[in-house]
Parts: structure tokens; C-alpha cells; sequence
């Protein structure tokens, strides 16, 4: 009876082990703008990843970086995500904002699209314009 609870927990922690994390991928990349402004010391910065294939729909958030700002343009981030979730045919963006005491001071305008194959530059330029 011994032999065979043993037998059965070496199979099952045995089985543990062959199971591996998901292997994760990033994109690197600095965010910019052109005007030649310092942002202040409280400014914070969010950058998302995001699946944009639905019209109609919310989109999907894959990963997003949200913090302080460290230093001026261009601001770096790296955004991760599991190449599992990356699906055929879907449409997927990177966007970014900077934000002043939470109010909006520089947004994308543009769509910023890649294509999560690995095949996307490193490092990526997202370019912010200022809100009016």
C-alpha cells in the first residue's frame, strides 16, 4: 500500500514538473512628441496593448504600463503579452496617453498596428499629439 501512494505521488509530482509557464513575448518602444515642452514631475504615462478587431466592441486589453513619468521624450515602455492569445485574422494596436493631475495633455491620434508575429520593429515609435 506504502509502494503504491509513493508510486503515485513521484507520477503526479513528475507531471508538475513537465508543465511550463507560458512563454511570454514583448514589445519594446519609447513614446514621443514633437513639441519641445517638458512634461512636469507628476505627469504619468499609460501605454496599452490591444486586440481592435470589433467595431462595435470595447477593445480587448492584452497588457498596459501605467505610471510615473522618468525623465522626458522619448518615454520607453514595454508592454508583454502571451503569443497563445494572438489570434488569426484580429487587428491589434498600441496606444498611449500622458496625463497631468488626471487630465488628458497628449493622446495617440493615429493607429499604431502590429502584428504580434515577431515580425514588429523593436523598438516601436508611438508618437503622442497634444489635446487642445
Amino acid at each position: 500500500m506504502k509502494k503504491l501512494s509513493l508510486l503515485a505521488i513521484a507520477t503526479l509530482l513528475g507531471a508538475c514538473q513537465s508543465i511550463q509557464p507560458a512563454a511570454k513575448s514583448s514589445l519594446d518602444g519609447e513614446v514621443f512628441y514633437l513639441q519641445r515642452i517638458a512634461l512636469p514631475p507628476n505627469a504619468t504615462l499609460s501605454v496599452s496593448l490591444q486586440d481592435v478587431s470589433l467595431a462595435d466592441a470595447p477593445a480587448v486589453v492584452l497588457d498596459e504600463q501605467t505610471g510615473p513619468v522618468k525623465g522626458q521624450v522619448p518615454l520607453p515602455f514595454q508592454l508583454s503579452y502571451d503569443p497563445a492569445q494572438v489570434q488569426p485574422g484580429h487587428r491589434y494596436s498600441v496606444s498611449a496617453r500622458i496625463e497631468v493631475d488626471g487630465k488628458l495633455m497628449y493622446i495617440t491620434t493615429d493607429q499604431h498596428a502590429v502584428q504580434l508575429d515577431g515580425s514588429d520593429p523593436q523598438s516601436l515609435k508611438v508618437r503622442v499629439h497634444a489635446v487642445r
